[in-house]
């Protein structure tokens, strides 16, 4: 009976249903949701070079040798950009996890303030990584 009487001024429910493989391209995902799966990669990327990483530190605290060799290497412009996406990673890990934990206090959680703490994060992270950039490539 209610659906013979329809009122011609609402509007229709929206649909949710379940995305196609192949409509990935169209669908667009909001900033939070953007900066929260960038975190998940920038975890992993810090979890898979951790091991690397120490072992370059114990090699370049060995000797004045081993620490001239790995200033000879940290010279090279691919290891500058492996450098900054390192710095890249962690910085936005450790912006993304304090606006985790923030969210965990049921603090920000509303559309727009999940939005602007996105935006937060995303530009702390680029500028420092930014910075870092111009130090390492010896612009200032």
């Amino acid at each position: 009976m209610s659906e013979a009487i329809k009122d011609p001024t609402r509007k229709p429910r929206r649909e949710y249903r379940n995305i196609h493989i192949g409509e990935l391209g169209q669908y667009r995902m909001p900033l939070s949701a953007i900066v929260s799966i960038l975190h998940r990669i920038s975890g992993m990327l810090l979890f898979v070079l951790l091991p690397f990483i120490l072992y370059l530190l114990q090699e370049s605290i060995r000797s004045e040798i081993s620490f001239a060799h790995f200033q000879g290497i940290a010279q090279h412009p691919f290891t500058k950009l492996v450098i900054l996406a390192m710095v890249w990673g962690y910085m936005h890990h450790f912006c993304a996890g304090i606006r985790h934990l923030v969210m965990d206090t049921h603090v920000g959680l509303d559309k727009d303030s999940a939005r602007k703490t996105s935006v937060v994060v995303l530009i702390i992270s680029l500028v420092v990584t930014l910075l870092v950039a111009l130090k390492l490539f010896g612009v200032f």
